[in-house]
């Protein structure tokens, strides 16, 4: 039986499924590729970062608030990080859901199985066996979609917490200049 056979057979929630998983990966790889590309210009990000954050700290602004001051300069690596984050959530959201509706596949097998030997009795087993074949392949399906992008996830939240360490130590060097 070819993978388009399987997917047909698992009915609306495969499909489902199969957009779920081309959505996520190429997201991860969107991800993957950016994180890659933000490692490679973490200097020059560093020096952007550390300029806005000498420029409050600047003379000119000693005037204010020294915590505001510290907030404002905090604001700036923070809101860096949001944007190399962004994203990262819906592989995080596409991991979890896939499995519940993998269960949900089951839950819809079974009852359609229980509906069909209701109808016609227990005489054709084949009447019974296709609702469960629907049951395991939504169970299935769920974890194939659902274990790459949890791995995928945990993996780029590692190269994210890497990429704001070198940053932070970056713009320290950068700053204390």
């Amino acid at each position: 039986m070819k993978i388009v056979d399987y997917i047909h057979q698992g009915g609306a929630i495969m499909y489902i499924l199969l957009a779920l998983n081309i959505f996520g990966v190429a997201l991860m790889l969107y991800k993957f590729f950016g994180l890659n590309q933000s490692k490679k210009d973490i200097a020059k990000t560093a020096v952007f970062i550390a300029s806005k954050i000498k420029e409050i700290f600047s003379p000119e602004n000693q005037n204010s608030n020294s915590q505001a001051r510290v907030d404002i300069a905090l604001r700036e690596l923070s809101s860096y990080m949001t944007s190399v984050e962004k994203g990262l959530n819906t592989i995080k959201i596409i991991a979890t859901v896939s499995p519940l509706l993998g269960l949900l596949g089951t839950v819809l097998g079974v009852l359609l199985s229980f509906n069909k030997m209701a109808s016609s009795g227990m005489g054709d087993p084949t009447i019974f066996a296709s609702g469960i074949s629907l049951a395991l392949i939504t169970t299935v399906g769920g974890l194939i979609v659902s274990i790459p992008h949890y791995i995928g996830h945990n993996y780029l939240i590692g190269m994210v917490d890497e990429l704001e360490q070198v940053l932070e130590k970056e713009i320290l060097l950068k700053v204390l200049k």
